[in-house]
């Protein structure tokens, strides 16, 4: 098996998804880890490998590769063995819209950066950053459970009953959901996803507080 480093942050959603496809798919490896408060992935040693400045990557054998999207899709590609992803058609196309939605309608409305924006720049106190970002989480939320409810695709987990590459996604989304207080008991279909996926070790070793630089 290839070398393999992710680079990441322990409360990193996005580094979260990877570090549970990588438990999921078995695949061996160690962490580089940077303090983003203190702007350790803005340095200019990390920029050299990832220009973009920002976590998660994955660094196989020397190669760099970029986005928790790309990154969970390449695991794939490189253990073809035990897939995140379908390789039917439509099931994989159910598969993405599902983790799309959460990694292109939530995350990057409420992004760590995104966030620091609101609180400097904008200068809006805590409650009004809190009440933004409790709004794109009820906006989505509300419209999966909708979907995860009245699929029949839908099983133990988003799709079917193995864990996959949707539930890299939503598990990350909801722990950070809860840490900002957010009201998720509109929906009781996420929870309990949510529940499941907690009770296996890929998840539970891949949790913030479990990770070599939790503070």
């Amino acid at each position: 098996m290839s070398n393999i480093i992710l680079h990441g942050f322990w409360r990193s959603s996005a580094a979260y998804r990877v570090r549970i496809a990588l438990n999921l798919k078995g695949i061996d490896y160690s962490q580089q880890n940077y303090v983003l408060g203190a702007g350790e992935h803005k340095t200019a040693d990390y920029k050299a490998k990832n220009p973009q400045g920002l976590v998660p990557a994955l660094e196989v054998d020397g190669k760099i590769i970029s986005q928790s999207l790309s990154i969970i899709e390449y695991l794939d590609h490189i253990e073809p063995d035990n897939r995140l992803l379908p390789l039917d058609p439509d099931e994989r196309v159910r598969v993405q819209s599902i983790a799309y939605s959460i990694a292109c309608e939530i995350h990057p409305l409420n992004n760590l950066r995104v966030l620091k924006y609101l609180k400097g720049p904008l200068q809006l106190d805590e409650e009004a950053v809190n009440i933004w970002y409790r709004h794109w989480v009820a906006e989505e939320f509300s419209a999966l459970e909708k979907k995860l409810s009245s699929e029949n695709e839908t099983g133990n987990f988003c799709h079917g009953d193995k864990p996959g590459f949707a539930d890299t996604f939503l598990i990350p989304q909801i722990y950070n959901a809860n840490r900002f207080e957010c009201d998720l008991s509109k929906y009781p279909k996420l929870l309990r996803i949510n529940e499941v996926c907690l009770e296996l070790d890929a998840f539970k070793n891949a949790v913030p507080e479990k990770q070599p630089d939790a503070l």
